[in-house]
């Protein structure tokens, strides 16, 4: 197992994987419509695609055409076909660029994405734990009913990263399965499991603040090394995060250790136009205050927000934006080089094994993984997800 930094400052290779450094002009240039996929209309994904949709129409007359998508499927499969230029993802995007869970098919494989920018805001991502349990941290929940949602990888490996917080593992707690979230929530009031995976902010977890349970938040100690250590090994997407806004009284003057990542997540395919990638950027950073306030959770695209060492490498010419406004620094561009050499060894891994890849569905998967994680360890970088 690697020690924390390893995440943070990682070890830097020649920057000549990324190319010679393309010349951008100074005016944002975007093409008159552009489409995009996002969650459905009813989510904070889709309002904030809405906001900056608005702000490029106004500003720089660029249509967007915004396409709801439930699930991850949905909203990632016309990025893929080359039908949209943008998704506002969640961290499925992760998942297809280590070709991972549904991206282990042989439909899909490792998904060549670079991120355009993300949001992270001032809710947390977390396991909701029935407040008549006195559960304080992970650990706590040794022996308790946890909630498992069929279908749902990445609801369930948030609550296994929590677990492993902790030390645990789903052996170490009752697993109750549910069709749905929604369900688990249900299950949680009526008193038949103890915890499922949200963020603090949604109605779920609010309904059960105000039922006789309540709810509570095992708290993630920011210098509890080991912990973030053993959570990041099962989920490296997941940062500490101060959180704020939640249900059963978090605010911003009775905030929680806990941990977040960002959503949305605005990816493109690599091969997006370099001026249409440092153009969304730039008109992003320079008219922030024109969408900050017309979408909950707008505010996280502020640059103060911007993960630059992240688990998916940036569009280069966002790379470019960030050097031009002195932001981008020597480790940053060690971190982004790894990242996309890790992205050509699994696309390189993935090319050669479709060719004699077997017939059977479920031998195709488990043997793509087994070959995923041979060449990313030849290459001597973790395999996660093993």
């Amino acid at each position: 197992m690697r020690p924390l930094a390893h995440y943070l400052l990682m070890t830097a290779l020649p920057l000549s994987l990324l190319g010679a450094a393309a010349s951008y002009a100074n005016d944002v240039e975007l093409p008159s419509t552009m489409a995009w996929t996002a969650y459905g209309t009813n989510s904070s994904g889709y309002a904030q695609a809405v906001a900056i949709g608005n702000m490029l129409q106004n500003n720089y007359g660029s249509s967007v055409r915004i396409l709801p998508g439930d699930n991850d499927v949905s909203r990632m499969t016309p990025l893929k076909q080359g039908r949209v230029d943008l998704c506002a993802c969640g961290i499925a995007s992760y998942y297809g660029v280590e070709g991972v869970m549904m991206f282990a098919d042989r439909d899909w494989g490792p998904q060549p994405l670079r991120v355009i920018t993300t949001s992270t805001a001032s809710f947390g991502l977390s396991l909701a734990v029935a407040g008549d349990l006195e559960i304080e941290t992970p650990a706590d929940l040794a022996g308790k009913r946890i909630a498992y949602i069929r279908g749902d990888d990445a609801l369930n490996k948030g609550t296994e990263a929590y677990l492993a917080f902790g030390g645990l593992t789903w052996d170490d707690v009752e697993r109750v399965d549910y069709p749905g979230y929604g369900r688990s929530f249900d299950g949680i009031i009526a008193g038949d499991v103890d915890a499922s995976f949200t963020t603090t902010v949604t109605p779920p977890a609010q309904q059960l603040a105000s039922s006789r349970r309540g709810i509570s938040w095992p708290v993630l100690a920011p210098d509890d090394e080991a912990g973030w250590e053993r959570m990041m090994t099962v989920a490296p997407y997941f940062r500490p995060h101060e959180v704020t806004a939640g249900a059963g009284g978090i605010n911003a003057d009775n905030p929680i250790p806990s941990a977040s990542y960002p959503y949305p997540i605005v990816v493109a395919n690599h091969d997006l136009e370099d001026n249409v990638a440092y153009g969304l950027i730039k008109a992003m950073q320079e008219n922030y205050d024109d969408y900050k306030n017309n979408a909950p959770g707008a505010v996280g695209y502020a640059l103060e927000y911007q993960d630059m060492q992240w688990v998916v490498p940036f569009h280069d010419a966002v790379v470019e934006y960030y050097k031009e406004i002195d932001v981008w620094t020597d480790e940053m561009q060690a971190h982004q080089d790894h990242l996309v050499e890790r992205q050509k060894v699994l696309l390189d891994a993935w090319e050669q094994f479709i060719q004699d890849a077997p017939s059977d569905d479920d031998a195709f998967a488990s043997e793509w993984m087994a070959a995923r994680a041979t060449a990313l360890t030849a290459a001597n970088f973790d395999a996660i997800f093993e």
